[in-house]
């Protein structure tokens, strides 16, 4: 996510979740150098082996529940199965997790949740506190795609991650997120989505660019059915190592006005979801 100097305060939504990717996994005198945390714990959930500096509590490991987020990234993206091992190393604190992150990738921007992959491997860094669940679903969101699709665009990638967050009860509701976007559009105000096509590196991305990746990819997942099947081409295309058409072209396309459906997809939201509340009650 959009980064600041280190010693600059960040917002939850700056200090979130990276992507380095394809970054060349080389091993520095210093990085050799440097002390192994002791290990405390280790657990495997699916493709992910959590080695952690603390004693994993079940409960935490039951929030992230992250056996069913790869089922249900398979669900809605027909991703394909995770093949390769993805390691989870967890720290105790901040400061442990920011020196262990330095010693070891120097070049590496600092966020709080890291997703760092190579040819030969892929690793999240993460610490302990009150909202670690959440940014575990955010970046093994990132290591899932990531292993099935050779690329993913920014504003995708990060809009994905954003999406698959919360907890599952949650995501359509977009708690981060969806008041803000209905409100802007209420008004005629939006990020294009060629906006955010035009930005290829993490540091260009501010808040307001993760708020639109995340409205956007919202509008792919729960909008016009002809937006839904410009995803699944778009992801079938990578696949095959295609470079794919941007979205905004597909969706103009099929769509005349990507900005109009948009809009009107986020006006029309808040009623969809109280009538999906309603039947939910009525239905106990």
């Amino acid at each position: 996510m959009a980064g600041r100097a280190a010693a600059t305060p960040l917002t939850r939504r700056q200090a979130l979740a990276a992507i380095v990717a394809g970054a060349a996994w080389s091993v520095s005198s210093r990085a050799r150098a440097a002390v192994e945390p002791t290990w405390v714990d280790q657990r495997r959930v699916g493709p992910f082996v959590c080695r952690s500096a603390f004693p994993l509590d079940d409960a935490l490991l039951a929030d992230a529940d992250l056996a069913s987020l790869e089922r249900e990234l398979r669900r809605v993206l027909a991703l394909g199965p995770c093949k390769n091992q993805v390691e989870v190393v967890l720290l105790n604190d901040a400061q442990q997790h920011r020196r262990y992150i330095a010693e070891r990738h120097p070049t590496a921007p600092y966020r709080r949740a890291l997703y760092y992959q190579t040819k030969q491997r892929a690793v999240i860094y993460a610490y302990r506190h009150s909202e670690l669940a959440i940014d575990l679903r955010h970046e093994c969101t990132h290591a899932l795609l990531h292993a099935d699709l050779p690329m993913v665009p920014l504003w995708l990638d990060e809009g994905l991650a954003e999406y698959f967050e919360p907890r599952p009860a949650d995501r359509a509701h977009g708690p981060d997120h969806l008041e803000g976007v209905v409100s802007e559009a209420a008004r005629g105000r939006l990020v294009a989505l060629t906006t955010l096509e035009a930005k290829h590196d993490l540091a260009e991305m501010a808040d307001i660019d993760y708020r639109y990746a995340w409205a956007w990819t919202h509008f792919l997942l729960h909008g016009p059915a002809a937006a839904s099947m410009q995803l699944w081409a778009t992801l079938a295309a990578l696949r095959r190592y295609e470079p794919p058409t941007p979205m905004s072209q597909r969706l103009a396309a099929t769509l005349g006005s990507p900005e109009t459906a948009f809009a009107e997809h986020f006006r029309a939201w808040p009623r969809v979801l109280r009538a999906s509340r309603q039947h939910a009650g009525a239905s106990r």
